[in-house]
């Protein structure tokens, strides 16, 4: 069997180029040469898979843990194109001695909450633990097969892949059915990351997962990784939940979270609010939330918590029986806690210890040392902890607005560990304090805006219904974007409830709170407050049909959805 032309001229510029590229930087190009080199001897073919092995280390190495810097060179771009252009075109031996996919389960399983056994989805990764665990330099080489029993779709949040493989249901890219695998192959970023189903309301019911891309800094630290993923839990249905929320029933709750699947500017329904007969969230007893108004800017009420839930969840348990994570005397840690609450924002407490940001949605910061962090739903934070003595530690996260709370403990051998009620002082609303206090370790470069839009955040209870310049999903107007340009992206809420406003496949810098230019921190979700502005600004360095919404599921399925779409990308 003979290589087509084309074939045989691409490995010789390939081969050329990469002599070039590596004649300064060691051995790398005559492996690269004996690659791609066509044979039948056996020797030769043995000799190419351990070249292949050399390659991948050598490019991963040198190009794809670069990617802790998130602001990409033109040295990285070259690396990984080259990279890309490589291993398509290596022999069937050769190619066969890559590391087989990451095999990543969406199944169903059963949990019990206080005291009662029900069923969720789960993401089960190749070590039987919930999600994907990436070593420094590995690329995101998954397949996700789906034994949920229904249609789903997984999106990689905070993560930069391409637009196809991002987990969003354009028409381009549905829901995979039950039964089937997909399979996503793409160069990821390190930190602190996670995934949920962009299907179906989905996400409320635990199709969620940590996932966690290590880097060769963050290995060299030697601290103990400790993840920490909240969860807010209730037994009704996402479509109960919606109805109660709107005041439909059940069947228009589940219609309304399947138009968040159509094209924007559809013809068609939207879910902008319509006159309702039902009951509203306000009258439903069970819906209330104890504490739900409490005193914003101005003296006015700002509404918290839309959804009463009936548990919050840390790594799937309650305070009733909480996880022990056990540590050794003095011991030295990495916490990497998310927030996959589908409508709760929390404190975490950490108690008498005193821990130290580094990172946020999977960015390195400037250490911010504190005992109380807030953090949004979505978000991510990374904190160092150094435990000064035995014993048994808490750390608690306590909802906004409420004395509900869960958690973990941290336990050297032989502590003691206390009970700890699930409920406890009230905690104040969110805010951005500690977002003011936070400064990008690798800032966006200066330069002057391509394209300034403001966004204006609207919406509330009754009805309840949310939306970005006055429009609701899938009625909007994408934002237009060409490849190259710096946006910035005016954020002002005027509702008096907060928002979570989360932009796939970009990660952005904050660079303003309330008016205030700040140099603040590079991640993919910013809290935006009751009557608050925040500006951001980002590259549009990733073509393709990206959305940016509110992270409350339910703001974003009553319609705060919009699309950033590239030109030339085809709808």
């Amino acid at each position: 069997m003979t290589f087509e032309k084309d074939h045989k001229r691409r490995r010789r510029q390939i081969g050329a180029f990469a002599s070039r590229w590596w004649s300064r930087r060691g051995s790398i190009g005559p492996a690269l040469r004996l690659a791609t080199r066509r044979t039948t001897d056996e020797s030769v073919i043995e000799a190419q898979g351990s070249c292949v092995r050399r390659l991948n280390h050598s490019i991963r190495e040198r190009y794809l843990v670069t990617a802790m810097s998130k602001l990409y060179s033109r040295r990285y771009f070259l690396g990984v194109a080259l990279a890309s252009s490589v291993l398509p075109i290596l022999p069937g031996a050769a190619r066969a001695a890559l590391p087989l996919p990451k095999r990543l389960v969406a199944e169903t399983r059963v949990l019990e909450v206080n005291g009662r056994p029900t069923k969720v989805f789960g993401l089960i990764g190749p070590d039987g633990r919930p999600g994907i665990r990436l070593g420094a330099g590995e690329r995101f080489r998954v397949d996700l097969v789906n034994k949920a029993g229904t249609r789903t779709l997984v999106h990689w949040h905070g993560q930069l892949p391409p637009w196809a493989q991002d987990g969003f249901p354009w028409p381009q890219t549905p829901p995979i059915a039950n039964g089937t695998v997909q399979a996503y192959d793409y160069v990821p970023i390190p930190g602190t990351y996670w995934m949920h189903s962009h299907h179906d309301m989905q996400e409320q019911s635990l199709m969620t997962a940590p996932l966690i891309v290590h880097d060769a800094a963050e290995l060299r630290e030697d601290r103990q990784e400790i993840v920490l993923m909240l969860h807010d839990f209730t037994f009704r249905t996402p479509d109960e939940v919606l109805a109660g929320l709107t005041g439909a029933s059940a069947a228009a709750a589940q219609a309304m979270a399947q138009r968040v699947e159509d094209d924007p500017g559809r013809k068609g329904a939207s879910n902008a609010p319509q006159p309702r007969t039902g009951r509203m969230a306000v009258d439903v007893p069970d819906m209330a939330m104890p504490g739900m108004a409490m005193s914003g800017p101005g003296g006015m009420q700002m509404d918290l918590n839309d959804v009463h839930y009936d548990a919050f969840l840390a790594n799937d348990r309650t305070l009733a029986d909480p996880e022990i994570v056990r540590v050794e005397r003095g011991g030295r840690m990495r916490l990497r806690i998310i927030n996959g609450a589908s409508s709760s924002q929390f404190w975490v407490d950490l108690g008498e210890l005193v821990g130290r940001v580094v990172a946020t949605d999977g960015h390195p910061v400037h250490q911010v040392a504190g005992s109380r962090f807030p953090i949004a739903m979505a978000q991510r934070l990374d904190i160092l902890l150094d435990l000064p003595r035995a014993g048994a530690f808490p750390i608690l996260a306590r909802l906004e607005g409420t004395g509900r709370q869960t958690g973990i403990f941290l336990a050297t051998a032989g502590a003691r560990i206390p009970r700890i009620a699930d409920s406890a002082q009230t905690a104040p609303p969110l805010d951005n304090s500690l977002e003011t206090r936070l400064a990008a370790v690798e800032p966006l470069p200066r330069r002057p805006a391509d394209i300034v839009r403001t966004i204006a955040l609207g919406g509330g209870m009754k009805p309840y219904a949310w939306s970005m310049n006055g429009e609701y999903w899938p009625q909007v107007t994408p934002l237009m974007l060409r490849q190259g340009q710096r946006v910035e992206i005016d954020l002002v809420n005027r509702s008096m409830m907060a928002h979570p406003m989360h932009l796939h496949g970009h990660a952005f810098q904050v660079i303003a709170i309330d008016g205030r230019p700040i140099q603040g921190a590079v991640r993919d979700t910013v809290l935006v407050t009751p009557m608050g502005r925040v500006r951001i600004a980002f590259d549009a360095d990733n073509p393709g049909r990206w959305p940016f919404h509110c992270h409350n599921l339910y703001h974003m399925v009553t319609g705060m959805l919009t699309e950033f779409r590239y030109q030339g990308i085809a709808t």
